[in-house]
């Protein structure tokens, strides 16, 4: 299927659930979907995977796919092969190694950018971000070029999405890392973000907070909890984001530079313990914090977000596809915009 560089992601969530090789407990090689307006054919590309996170799609037809216990493979023709010259890998709870994605001139550099949980001596851990470049089978010339700020624990809400924009610039998203959700509204933490860097890792001259002495220069958004669909359409350069919410509040943004999207002050969900308003919460909604563009109900749990752009899916172009863990399933969100408002309907 031809699918746009930057949307390449658009059918991870698909081909991870095939590398899974079973639904509803039996054994498949294919199987044929239907949606509202088109029929999809899901196929087993590769079995014996463990917690695969993230593939990434080279220009000659291989496959990169991550393991969240720490291992990068190449998956061709069916057969995977282990990559080595991975840094040491923090791989507990919802860490280890998570996104994989190329560079936009990958023909040219090679580069290769991988984001994991980079453990210290203390038994904490940090959102980190790499590249380096395939040799054979070995991961080479690797760099770390970003670092969360500070290494917390328990290991949970790493973020750790990566998206292009068209300027050449590099979009990572941080989690609040669970324990500690005010985190979120710190801006000289980089925990609960959205960040902005150059391809080196360095910080854009244009990022929005970069001349303010009380804010990290990467952070190009805040007040996320733990944002796991991330896209940029590709001819707005819009950036459209999927975040989990507690016991709901699942949420679709549409992301502005420097803008606050609320958590933990403002959220739609729940206490997971009590079921109660979240102790942190302030209101359902607040002056100077960005409103979602819309909440899934009932709960989508996100993984993963996509934008189609391919001709091969007329009804769907410019639609956003939303992977969801616990609800297992993929919601199409067809966005409409009206004098500067959106409304947003559904399709499983």
């Amino acid at each position: 299927m031809s699918i746009h560089l930057r949307s390449i992601s658009i059918f991870t969530f698909a081909l991870l659930l095939a590398m899974s090789c079973t639904i509803e407990g039996q054994e498949w090689q294919s199987k044929e979907l239907r949606t509202e307006y088109h029929g999809i054919r899901l196929v087993r590309v590769a079995d014996g995977l463990e917690h695969p996170w993230s593939v990434a799609f080279l220009p000659d037809g291989r496959k990169l796919v991550t393991e969240r216990p720490g291992r990068l493979n190449v998956i061709e023709n069916g057969n995977k092969t282990r990559v080595s010259g991975l840094p040491e890998i923090y791989a507990r709870n919802q860490g280890g190694l998570m996104e994989v994605v190329i560079h936009p001139n990958y023909a040219e550099n090679g580069w290769i950018y991988l984001t994991y949980s980079k453990p210290n001596n203390q038994g904490e851990t940090a959102t980190t971000l790499i590249r380096g470049r395939l040799d054979g089978n070995a991961l080479v010339d690797v760099e770390e070029i970003f670092k969360q700020d500070r290494y917390s624990s328990p290991g949970r809400h790493y973020g750790s999405k990566l998206a292009w924009m068209n300027d050449g610039t590099l979009l990572m998203s941080i989690g609040d890392r669970g324990a500690d959700p005010p985190r979120a509204q710190d801006l000289g933490d980089h925990a609960g973000t959205l960040l902005r860097l150059n391809d080196d890792g360095s910080v854009p001259a244009d990022n929005p907070f970069v001349n303010n002495p009380d804010v990290l220069d990467e952070i190009y958004s805040y007040g996320h909890r733990n944002i796991q669909g991330l896209v940029v359409n590709p001819e707005t350069d819009k950036i459209w984001v999927t975040e989990h919410g507690p016991r709901g509040g699942d949420l679709l943004h549409l992301v502005e530079p420097g803008n606050n999207y609320g958590w933990p002050i403002v959220t739609q969900g729940l206490d997971y313990r009590t079921q109660e308003e979240f102790p942190h919460a302030q209101a359902r909604r607040m002056e100077g914090v960005t409103r979602h563009i819309y909440e899934f109900l009932p709960t989508l749990a996100p993984a993963g977000l996509a934008m189609v752009t391919s001709d091969r899916f007329p009804r769907w172009k410019g639609d956003l596809l939303a992977g969801g863990l616990r609800s297992e399933r993929i919601r199409r969100l067809v966005v409409r915009e009206y004098q500067g408002q959106y409304e947003v309907f559904h399709d499983e």
